[in-house]
C-alpha cells in the first residue's frame, strides 16, 4: 500500500474483486475494523455469496480499496465500504459507492439499504451526501464493542 495519497480520484479504476486480493482486504479488514474485521475465510465466503458483487480500487495498480454488494432480487444491500488509511478523504470511498449504486440500478432493485456506526461522520457524510437517509438506530449492532448504527435507505428511480 502506497499511502503517498499524490493521486487524486479520477485517478482510481475500479475492477472485479479478486479471490488474490484478499491478502490484502485482510490486513485492510484489521486496520480499519478492528476487532470486528472479517477473516480470511469469511471474505472468501463473501466473496462467493449468492446474489454478492463486490469491487477493487485500484491506484497504480495497487489495491487502496474495496466495496461489497448484496442484491435479494428487491433491494441491495452495501455489505461494505473500505478504504486504506492513508487514502481516506480523497474520494475513493465515493467511486466505491458510485460504483455500487450504479450495479444495484442495473440490476433493479428498489433501493440500496446500509448499516453504519454511529460514531462513524465521514461515512455518515458520504452516505448523506448520496442521498441515503437514517431510518433508525439499531442497538449493539457491531460487535464485540456494541457499538450502535444507523440503517440508511437511498431510493433507486429509474
Amino acid at each position: 500500500m502506497s499511502g503517498t495519497g499524490a493521486e487524486p480520484a479520477s485517478s482510481v479504476a475500479i475492477r472485479p474483486l479478486l479471490p488474490t486480493d484478499l491478502r490484502v482486504v485482510e490486513v485492510l479488514e484489521v486496520e480499519l475494523f478492528g476487532a470486528g474485521a472479517w477473516s480470511r475465510a469469511m471474505l472468501t465466503e463473501e466473496l462467493d455469496g449468492p446474489g454478492r458483487w463486490y469491487v477493487a480500487a485500484t491506484l497504480d495498480g495497487e489495491l487502496v480499496g474495496y466495496a461489497g454488494l448484496w442484491f435479494d432480487g428487491d433491494d441491495a444491500q452495501v455489505m461494505t465500504i473500505g478504504v486504506e488509511g492513508a487514502q481516506q478523504g480523497r474520494g475513493i470511498g465515493g467511486v466505491l459507492l458510485d460504483a455500487l449504486v450504479e450495479r444495484a440500478r442495473g440490476l433493479g432493485a428498489r433501493s440500496l439499504l446500509l448499516e453504519v456506526r454511529v460514531d462513524n461522520e465521514p461515512a455518515l457524510g458520504l452516505y448523506e451526501r448520496f442521498g441515503f437517509t437514517r431510518l433508525g438506530r439499531r442497538r449493539g449492532y457491531y460487535q464485540p464493542e456494541n457499538t450502535d448504527a444507523w440503517t440508511m435507505r437511498r431510493e433507486l428511480h429509474a
